[in-house]
């Protein structure tokens, strides 16, 4: 009976065996549960522990704040990195008409950077800007920054300052319309104004007279544009520099020493004899031009406070 029973079973077992799908089934069962301890295994790895809750003390809201893509702090790098604009529209046909006085220049861009004002020559701290066809246009912001003083000056028109970052300013004069307010924050290239004319640079009919200061120290526009503002840093030594060579009796200048109050000679000198009343004599010229200190004290002050 037993070996019956025996004989049974084999034949089961090898009836099982004979089936085409057998085998086929057992290896796809085996990679099946090869793939699952794999898997399982990657898994274990993968798990990220809980961060405790120093870690995110020393991972909260400090480290956002300080994040270089926002939050306050970030933003006097950002004005670092600014580059010096032209206080007009990239598309406006515009031109430089008056020259910043620079005493190392060549002499016809120092005769470009003389005003005439009330029969005597002023060295220009800055430079005028007229539009080619003489008409009015706006005028932006050169730099981002903060609107420091609106007001409205007699002799210079309209005035704009902007203060920026490490003692920089900019100067907006002869302005027709003023759009900003004192206090007001301004972004590079946002419209300030509109270009004007003022008593002091009539010369050059509708225009805007721009300035860049580094602390007291009035420089050239026309060097720092497309330049970054911190350029400007270099300010400083430049002007000690400077200082220190006049102090060791060096006077290659001088005949323009006394800056903006003081008569300088141009070829254009004629032009003040032919403004001179005709009922004056010589020795009324030399008297203008001797007694013609208060109205250059004035001019002077005028444009110290621009």
């Amino acid at each position: 009976m037993r070996e019956e029973n025996k004989n049974v079973s084999k034949n089961g077992w090898k009836r099982i065996f004979g089936k085409k799908w057998f085998f086929p089934a057992v290896y796809l069962t085996l990679a099946a549960l090869l793939l699952t301890g794999v898997l399982w295994y990657q898994n274990l790895g993968n798990q990220v522990p809980e961060a405790s809750e120093d870690s995110q003390t020393e991972l909260g809201s400090d480290s956002i704040t300080r994040s270089p893509i926002e939050g306050k702090e970030s933003k006097p790098v950002l004005e670092q990195q600014e580059v010096v604009k032209m206080p007009v529209a990239a598309d406006a046909q515009t031109k430089i008409v008056t020259k910043f006085y620079d005493r190392g220049g060549d002499a016809k861009d120092q005769e470009q950077a003389l005003v005439l004002y009330n029969n005597k020559y002023y060295q220009s701290t800055g430079i005028d800007i007229a539009s080619e066809d003489g008409k009015g246009f706006d005028v932006t912001a050169s730099l981002s920054g903060t609107v420091s003083e609106v007001k409205e000056d007699p002799l210079l028109g309209n005035i704009i300052k902007i203060s920026h970052n490490n003692d920089v300013s900019t100067y907006y004069a002869s302005l027709g319309d003023v759009l900003v307010e004192e206090g007001a924050k301004v972004e590079q290239g946002d419209v300030i104004g509109t270009a004007g004319q003022n008593l002091y640079g009539q010369a050059s009919d509708v225009h805007v007279h721009f300035e860049i200061r580094k602390g007291d120290t009035a420089v050239n526009p026309e060097d720092y544009f497309n330049q970054s503002v911190s350029a400007l840093d270099a300010v400083k030594d430049e002007n000690a520099e400077s200082t220190s060579s006049q102090d060791d009796g060096s006077d290659s200048d001088e005949n323009v020493e006394e800056g903006p109050s003081g008569d300088l000679p141009s070829p254009g000198q004629s032009d003040e004899t032919d403004d001179t009343d005709d009922t004056g004599s010589s020795d009324d010229s030399g008297s203008n031009g001797g007694n013609s200190t208060d109205d250059r004290t004035e001019s002077s002050a005028a444009m110290a406070n621009a």
